[in-house]
């Protein structure tokens, strides 16, 4: 009997209801129509997920010193090196460094261990690198970590302002309800903030491509703006604010006349007059802000600018209006509920604050309870790396890869005394790294509750069965805290009990003094916890609570919300003439974090196989930079080797770079090896949007791709990159040494044994070209074309034989042209990765079809019909033939 299980994606911090029903062919995806977050709607990676369910470079058993273990052997192994460590240098000599992928049941066990048996607050998340500047800026305007609205308030609002997100390609469920909205309300207007012009900017009404780092000089003012427009809602903020006197002062000081904020900004004085006069005479105003906010040396004030804005001119706490933080993780909101930050107690108590730090302990029955803030993520690898912290329990995250100054890290894990990973994967740039290491159960397999952005708590459920040894992250933290001698606070049976005391532990003498409330769930049985629907804390008589503050009460110590005087500060690094750019990293649209999942699937790949730099045409011109030629990257961290993309969309000055791909993918393209450890002083976030660096033209003396069955070894290579295909791998690469003769040296990568293998090759040694097909019997096993510059045949019409059984005669004379013959069509590169629609069909179609909207294009092809992503995409195609 076939069954479907109501899920949550494992993705970003939208939240949406996943349908997973597993079939004998697989898994099916679909979304989940009845769940609120997304009503039906998944982005392109949510709707590859069953793509990514296999067991391919799986950890499936314990090990310890790099050889198979067993869970008895490897838990003690942690155990007592936790203990005996803590014995000798105390409870600050280990830390644990965890995971907005982990979920809200796991991240509770862990930071109870941390904090209230082991006696430290050396517990913090890669949720710091992503909205723990949020975090600090909600907790000074607010007195708490409350996320005022909800996703309706996007349908509701009148004028949508996005700071710093690409929520197109970041959030792309949530983009789209936006989208709908816009259809259905003609009036609503958006206005898009960001020094690129990205995907986003498809539905903007303006963009502001303000000069980078000058965020908080625009909203200063604003807010000094809309008091000279008359727009201070006096009641509201008498009654219900304190400060306002004082962030008024400073905005006028530092950006006092919309002149100076356009000077300041580098933007033209009529959009900034614009944007102003737009949010006076809109009331019902959201800003949505995201990393290009957060990730930032002055991120907390960046957020409590935009916060000042809305408590001055009263537009929070109502339907449509109020600051918004779109969440990067999927369960970035739990890990801050149970207290998942080294600054933070559990339920959203106050590690600084006695009276939480007694109740906390007193509720756990604990023997300690840590009594002062913990070392945050940067700060953690730091210590590590001088000694003071000799032992890391790394769960979940891949901190090699995305921390900034990531060679550090690297260095500081390698002398750590005692590293610990729990993982899915056997083999990641961290788990390498590991002394012991500790399968994990992975999405489809795992059992807990996440929250999304909008605070609100869902399920994941199990639908696979745990393979090999792996184990729920929650049991596992659990039974090394049994094996350290504290099994009576860890006797759990299942996640439903680490549930319900998290619970209840939110409610503990709470009395409305904390925002974070579900004690109502504490009671929730077994049966009652699997059917659980999705529903927005806090829980009030059996009902979640859309949006907060509409009461006018806030959670400081007065009750009253805080206006904060933020005086602008740029960002730290300046460029300079060695290194003349700034450096923005972030996400691209069909990949998540360090590529460990969406690495697997292959129509994800598809879109961006390699990893980029983008650059401005005349920056390109400047540095010698073509279109699709490598670069060398460097800043005074480290360097990179990435494709040059060339793009009017980025600013003079300014360039980008992904920031997924890693060790296990490309031999030179971790881009945190080189972005500044500099972090916002206030949150700890570390500042990913802005480092100086200088771009060279990479060139080596051979250039080349390969399409083959098998993954392969690319040592000796000078620079590879690999991409998953649909039953192939992709690899580019490049040399700096000439090879003499390629055909024995493809035969060698290839290993060109047996009868059955036979080779079509062509060599131009004079002109250094060589292209070689090797198949077997009927087959397209593996093919290699070499070139003595990057401009090679398309990679699309040669993968598309690797879904054949036998070529025909034809395709067999085009293999080594790279060319399809009389009657196939070459795709070419993908622009849908819903439906894997390539660029050639789309522009064939919108030719031969003339097709004139990007709905047209919907109903001919299906592209954009599904996540939509690819739709601004769509929409430059059929510009570029007008």
């Amino acid at each position: 009997m076939i069954e479907t299980t109501q899920t949550t994606c494992p993705y970003c911090g939208v939240g949406c209801g996943v349908l997973a029903t597993v079939t004998d062919d697989g898994v099916d995806i679909g979304g989940d129509t009845q769940h609120p977050s997304n009503y039906g709607r998944l982005c392109s990676k949510g709707s590859a997920l069953g793509q990514t369910l296999d067991l391919d470079q799986r950890l499936l058993y314990p090990k310890v010193d790099g050889l198979r273990s067993d869970w008895e052997t490897a838990l003690s192994k942690v155990a007592d090196g936790f203990s005996r460590i803590v014995k000798a240098h105390g409870p600050d000599s280990v830390a644990m460094y965890v995971s907005g992928q982990l979920l809200t049941e796991d991240y509770y066990v862990a930071n109870k261990l941390m904090k209230g048996y082991i006696g430290t607050a050396n517990i913090d998340t890669n949720s710091r690198l992503c909205m723990s500047s949020s975090v600090a800026g909600h907790k000074r305007a607010f007195g708490s970590d409350t996320v005022p609205c909800c996703y309706e308030d996007l349908e509701r609002a009148k004028l949508i302002v996005l700071a710093g997100s690409n929520a197109a390609w970041c959030h792309p469920v949530l983009y789209q309800r936006i989208v709908q909205a816009k259809k259905d309300h003609s009036d609503l207007q958006v206005i898009v903030i960001d020094p690129r012009k990205t995907a986003t900017c498809d539905i903007a009404d303006m963009h502001l491509s303000l000069r980078p780092g000058t965020d908080a000089i625009l909203f200063n003012g604003l807010l000094a703006h809309l008091d000279e427009a008359g727009e201070t809602n006096e009641l509201f903020v008498s009654n219900y604010t304190e400060g306002h006197a004082e962030a008024l002062a400073q905005a006028k000081t530092s950006a006092p006349t919309v002149e100076s904020v356009a000077g300041q900004c580098g933007l033209p004085l009529a959009d900034v007059m614009e944007f102003f006069r737009l949010f006076v005479r809109t009331e019902r105003v959201i800003t949505v802000y995201s990393q290009g906010v957060n990730q930032s040396s002055s991120g907390t004030d960046k957020v409590n600018a935009i916060i000042n804005c809305h408590l001055l001119s009263g537009r929070i706490g109502r339907t449509g209006m109020g600051p918004f933080s779109f969440t990067g993780q999927p369960n970035a909101m739990g890990g801050r509920e149970v207290g998942g930050l080294a600054n933070m107690l559990a339920a959203h108590m106050d590690i600084d604050n006695a009276d939480h730090r007694k109740l906390v302990q007193g509720f756990w029955q604990s023997p300690v309870i840590a009594d002062h803030q913990g070392l945050k993520a940067v700060d953690l690898f730091n210590a590590i790396d001088e000694g003071k912290v000799k032992a890391v329990w790394i769960l979940a995250t891949n901190p090699v890869v995305s921390l900034p100054d990531a060679d550090r890290v690297k260095a500081a894990l390698q002398k750590c005394e005692l590293v610990v990973v729990s993982d899915v994967m056997a083999e990641t740039d961290t788990t390498v790294l590991a002394d012991v290491l500790l399968p994990a159960l992975a999405w489809g397999e795992k059992d807990g509750t996440v929250t999304n952005s909008e605070r609100r708590i869902s399920r994941q459920k199990a639908f696979l069965p745990a393979p090999g040894e792996a184990k729920a992250d929650w049991w596992i933290v659990a039974e090394v805290a049994k094996r350290m001698g504290y099994s009576d606070g860890f006797s759990y049976d299942s996640s439903a009990d680490v549930f319900r005391e998290h619970a209840a532990l939110s409610g503990h003498k709470n009395n409305g003094q904390r925002d974070f409330d579900i004690a109502e769930l504490s009671s929730v049985s077994n049966a009652d916890y699997d059917g659980f629907k999705p529903i927005q804390w806090p829980v009030v008589n059996g009902k979640g609570m859309p949006r907060m503050f509409s009461d006018g009460r806030y959670f400081t110590a007065s009750g009253k919300a805080q206006l904060l005087p933020i005086k602008p500060r740029l960002p730290q690094n300046s460029t300079t003439d060695d290194f003349p750019f700034t450096l923005n990293t972030g996400r691209v649209r069909d990949q998540w974090h360090t590529m460990t999942r969406t690495g697997k699937a292959a129509r994800l790949s598809e879109h961006s196989p390699e990893s980029y730099i983008e650059i401005h045409p005349d920056d390109a011109k400047d540095a010698n930079l073509k279109e699709g030629v490598l670069a060398r990257v460097f800043s005074q961290w480290g360097e990179v080797i990435v494709r040059v993309r060339v793009s009017e969309d980025q600013q003079r000055g300014s360039v980008f770079i992904p920031m997924h791909w890693n060790d296990q993918f490309a031999s030179h393209a971790r881009v945190s090896a080189i972005v500044n450890p500099v972090v916002d002083p206030v949150s700890g976030q570390p500042e990913l949007k802005q480092t100086p660096v200088r771009v060279a033209l990479y060139q080596p003396a051979w250039h080349g791709f390969l399409l083959t069955r098998r993954r392969l070894d690319m040592a000796g290579v000078s620079y590879w990159s690999r991409a998953t295909g649909d039953g192939f791998y992709r690899y580019e690469f490049a040399g700096e040494q000439t090879e003499l003769d390629w055909p024995a040296w493809a035969r060698g990568m290839l290993c060109a044994s047996g009868s059955d293998v036979n080779w079509v090759e062509y060599l131009d040694a004079r002109a250094h070209r060589y292209r070689g097909v090797r198949m077997v019997e009927s087959r397209v096993e593996s093919c290699i074309f070499i070139a003595p510059n990057h401009e090679l045949p398309s990679r699309s019409w040669l993968a598309g034989l690797f879904a054949k059984d036998a070529l025909v005669a034809d395709e067999r004379k085009g293999l080594l042209l790279g060319k399809p013959p009389a009657g196939q069509q070459d795709v070419g590169r993908i622009v849908c990765a819903c439906f894997s629609v390539g660029i050639n069909t789309l522009s064939a179609a919108i030719k031969d079809q003339n097709l004139q909207t990007a709905e047209e294009i919907g109903l001919a092809l299906k592209a954009g019909t599904n996540c939509g992503s690819c739709v601004p995409e769509l929409k430059m195609l059929l510009s570029a033939r007008l």
